[in-house]
Formats: C-alpha cells, structure tokens, sequence
C-alpha cells in the first residue's frame, strides 16, 4: 500500500504553550561562489537576551551564498570602518551594528552595511523592537543583508513548523526558519503528521488521529482556534493549501481507495479530482495554480504526476528509480524536489523540469519531508543522523548543509512558511 513512511496520525486541542526545542547547528560544506564579509559581535549584544550579531552571521551562512569571517574586537554602526584592513582580512562586505534598550524596555536593533571591496557605505537600518522580537530583529538585518548583496528576498525572518517527538508525547512547533523560538500549536499523546501553511501563513492544516481515524484540520497559529475541514468515513488526509487560500487538496477514502479531492478552506462537500484504482496522495499545488503534482502507484510502483488543478488528463513526471514520493514544487515552478529510494536508501532529489536534469542533494541515508524555502534557494527535509530524527537545510546543489540538532527531541516533518509575518 503507497503511504509515507510516517503515515496518518493524530493531534490533540487547540493548545498555545510557550515553549520550544533548542537546537544546535553544524554548517558543512564548500559552495562554488561565495561572498567573503565578515560581522563583528553589535556593540553590547552581550547585555542583550539575544546574540544578535551571532544570529545574523548564522543566517547568512546557512544560506549556503556567503562565507562568514573572524570579525575581532567591537565596532558599530558609528564607525567609520578602515577598509585597508578589512580587505587585507579578506572580506568583500562588513556588517556593523549594536544594540541598546530604549527607555521603555524595547531593544534598539542598528547596522549598517558597508562594500569593502568600493569603499562604500551601502545603508543600514534601526529597529525597535520588544524583547520576544530580538531574534526576529536579527533575522531581518540578515534578510537586509542578503537582499542588499543578491538582489533577492532573504528568507531568515519566514517561519517553519515540524513535529517532535519525546518519549510518548507529539508537538507541532512553528519557530523561526533557523528552528528556534516560537511556539507549540499542538501538543498530543498521538502522531502528528502533514503540518501545510496556508499561503498568508496565519493557519496551518495538519492531520490528527484523535479520534480514532484520520481527520484533516485547520489551525489559527495565533488563536489556536482550528476546525476540522475533512472528516469523512475512511481516511482523510495529506492537506495541500490552494495558492489563492481558498481550496484545500486533499486525500480520502470515502468511496473505496485513497484519491484526491479538493475542498474548501471551511470543509463542505469535497469535489473528486482523480479517479483511477490506484492509490493518489499527497497533492502539491504550483505557485501559480495551475497544476497539482501527486503521488500515484497507477503505474505499478510509487511516481510523481502531474494533472490540472481542476482534474483533468494526468502525465508522469518522475522515470528514473521504482519509488518517487513526497514532491515539492520551487516557487519559480522550475524544479520539483522529491525523496527517492535506492536499495534502503532514501534520499532528496531535485529534477529540473526543463532539461530533466536529476540530482540527488543529501548525503543521508533516510530523508523524507522535503520543503522549498520561499525564495527558491534553500530546502529542508527530515532525516536520520548519528543515531537521531534531525532537521537539515540544503542549497539545491548539495553543496552548503546546515543540519539542526535537537538538544531535547527527535524532529521530522518539516514544512517552510511563506514570506511575510
């Protein structure tokens, strides 16, 4: 029977607790093209709650396009840098700042950006924020940095979800992209699976077991409020957000095997999608709409399909291996990101659409989950390192890892939310 290996699960009450996984990361690995820029510690971060500049050099070189360097002593956004220096240190870039409470008990977040290689002063920013925010603030001079020096969307300040696992008790976190801070949203003696967020990222659909079968349900992060979208006879499950937010693709086994149907964002009278005496999962919709990429056995053994989003003739996509499953899409629409299996081995794959081109991208042994950061670049997937669950960051060619080390917990299936929060 085709199912993720980790199939359908449970949750428990709209829960909102404080609390989260501390983890721990480990960045291997060399890329082709780097930029050098060094960031020294802000100026009195150490009174601070939050290592702001550590956080900011993390960020930027989780994202696998710049090489952080030694940045000695402590200057700030006030200093005029001595770019002799700094280039002889071998850094193209240089992020200065500090950070200071304000009078009423926010922290004042300041950098500046500085091209060494021109000798130019490229802007910088100040950021009032209370003391939850901290990291957040860090994260969003990182995303400055990023856009500054690429010209494109940095993605440190989106938000993630996983599911971990201690001892018998299951927990839907959403934290910040790098797996720290955040919230639980969901807490359960149960199986937790198939977390999705919604496009404007406030809900998150997931599946819960408890009450004795698979049921699809729809969650307010903030609120905790959620309601149930898909609690028909037989299983309901693999909840997939429509672009507009409106629709959810989804799979049930109301009419005899697993297929897939659309409904809508509050539950109702689904509308069947495919029809075939195969098993049909795990829906994934295309940024613009369009098309939904699925998992279907049709054909013998597990690949990845392509049909309409309303229905409609289907293609298959993936040839190469016996067992494709767990696709995303790029938001670009240009690659499609899968876990498929060699042997007992299952690891990410990423096929360009355009020339078929195919790459395996982890060098892990049981992967599964894969995730699109929303600019593109990055992906993260859920794997079995050194004896534990564990959440991994990987650039699209492989090259850059960042593998984030529960202190507390076993992880697995992540999902990378939207920009905006």
């Amino acid at each position: 029977m085709l199912q993720r290996r980790t199939l359908l699960a449970a949750g428990l009450g709209g829960v909102t607790l404080p609390g989260w996984a501390q983890f721990r990361v480990e960045i291997s690995g060399v890329g082709a093209t780097q930029v050098p820029i060094a960031v020294a510690r802000f100026r009195d971060e150490q009174k601070a709650p939050q290592p702001v500049g550590a956080i900011v050099r993390a960020d930027l070189d989780r994202s696998g396009l710049f090489r952080t360097l030694d940045a000695p002593g402590v200057l700030d956004e006030t200093d005029r840098p001595v770019m002799s220096d700094w280039r002889n240190r071998g850094a193209d870039a240089l992020v200065l700042g500090s950070v200071s409470r304000l009078a009423d008990g926010r922290f004042d977040v300041r950098y500046k950006l500085w091209d060494v290689v021109k000798g130019a002063d490229l802007g910088g920013q100040a950021l009032a924020v209370v003391e939850p925010d901290l990291r957040l603030a860090a994260h969003r001079v990182a995303d400055a940095v990023y856009e500054k020096l690429t010209g494109e969307k940095g993605v440190f300040s989106t938000r993630i979800a996983y599911v971990t696992r201690t001892a018998n008790r299951f927990t839907l976190r959403v934290t910040d992209a790098d797996g720290e801070g955040g919230q639980v949203a969901l807490t359960s003696p149960e199986s937790i699976i198939s977390p999705a967020w919604s496009p404007n990222g406030r809900e998150l659909a997931y599946v819960s077991f408890e009450s004795g079968k698979a049921v699809v349900w729809v969650q307010d992060v903030a609120t905790g409020q959620r309601r149930a979208i898909a609690n028909f006879r037989g299983s309901n499950s693999a909840p997939a957000w429509s672009p507009d937010g409106q629709h959810l693709a989804v799979t049930l086994s109301r009419e005899g095997g697993s297929q897939l149907y659309m409904i809508d964002r509050n539950g109702g009278e689904p509308r069947r999608l495919t029809t075939s005496t195969a098993i049909d999962t795990e829906p994934v919709f295309t940024a613009d709409g369009r098309s939904i990429y699925f998992v279907s056995d049709r054909g013998g053994s597990p690949q990845i399909y392509r049909m309409p989003a309303g229905g409609g003739a289907t293609e298959r996509v993936t040839f190469t291996g016996s067992y494709n499953v767990s696709p995303t899409i790029s938001p670009d629409g240009k690659t499609l990101a899968y876990i498929a299996r060699d042997g007992n081995v299952f690891r990410v794959t990423v096929l360009d659409l355009a020339s078929g081109q195919l790459q395996t991208v982890s060098d892990t042994n049981e992967d599964e989950s894969p995730s699109f950061a929303p600019n593109g670049r990055l992906l993260i997937y859920a794997t079995r390192s050194q004896g534990r669950d564990t959440l991994m960051t990987t650039t699209l060619d492989g090259r850059i890892k960042a593998r984030l080390v529960s202190t507390s917990a076993d992880v697995r299936e992540p999902i990378w939310g939207p920009f905006g929060r």
